[in-house]
């Protein structure tokens, strides 16, 4: 498999799982329907399992741009691939949010709220503040790079899994992401990813969903730049400290 399909499969697979939970608890008459934030916040910790056990051996399991870009600022990844890592994410996150649609096809018929559907695709402030729904933003996606760093010792390449224990290696990521959700992800719903958060929001906006609302892209530009901000203030300290 090559990066670019790796990236794009992983990520395709990190989206399915991630808004299908969200799609699960929210959409009317599901077998999950209101079962909670742990649900979700769980279920988004194993996707990521999921996608970095499948791309890990061939891209390295970005299935971020914000962990791409990282990588590139701390001088750990070329940046003359950057650009198709992250076309590869922006469209697996395209096709997982579609699948999502497909499989929820009648549960999306029988769901009257707008924000609930919203809420599938893509990310929103509890409290609609910019300057502080960026912050949040930056937070969670420093945690995430940063420990990151630690995790796969400033390295994630093809066939180098965190910790060299192969599928198991990609546990911690998989909690790492778990506990952001938990502790930091009550502002925003930690995006912590652009491709995650664009993605899928264009799936939104394309697709004829009945009582859909909008697609909010007045606050669509927070889960790009905050993430992106966030992974290269990660990798200039995890430079200094090294």
């Amino acid at each position: 498999m090559s990066p670019f399909l790796a990236e794009l499969i992983g990520t395709m697979l990190l989206i399915l799982l991630g808004d299908g939970v969200v799609a699960n608890v929210l959409l009317n008459d599901t077998k999950g329907n209101n079962s909670g934030w742990m649900v979700i916040t769980t279920a988004w910790g194993l996707a990521v399992f999921v996608g970095v056990v499948v791309a890990g051996p061939y891209s390295g399991a970005h299935l971020n741009p914000a962990v791409t870009i990282g990588l590139a600022v701390a001088g750990k990844f070329a940046w003359a691939k950057v650009g198709s890592y992250i076309v590869a994410q922006m469209l697996g996150a395209f096709l997982g949010a579609f699948l999502v649609w497909v499989m929820y096809y009648d549960h999306f018929k029988k769901t009257n709220n707008p924000g609930f559907i919203l809420a599938i695709f893509c990310t929103g402030p509890a409290i609609r503040n910019y300057v502080s729904n960026i912050a949040s933003e930056i937070i969670g996606a420093f945690v995430l790079i940063f420990v990151v760093f630690y995790i796969a010792d400033g390295q994630i390449i093809p066939s180098k899994t965190p910790l060299g224990l192969g599928s198991v290696g990609a546990l911690p990521v998989a909690f790492l992401v778990w506990v952001i959700g938990l502790a930091l992800g009550g502002t925003t719903g930690y995006a912590i990813n652009p491709a995650r958060d664009l993605g899928p929001r264009i799936v939104h906006f394309l697709l004829p969903i009945k009582n859909k609302g909008t697609s909010d892209w007045q606050y669509a530009w927070i889960p790009i730049v905050g993430p992106i901000a966030g992974a290269v203030i990660a990798a200039e300290l995890f430079l200094q400290l090294k």
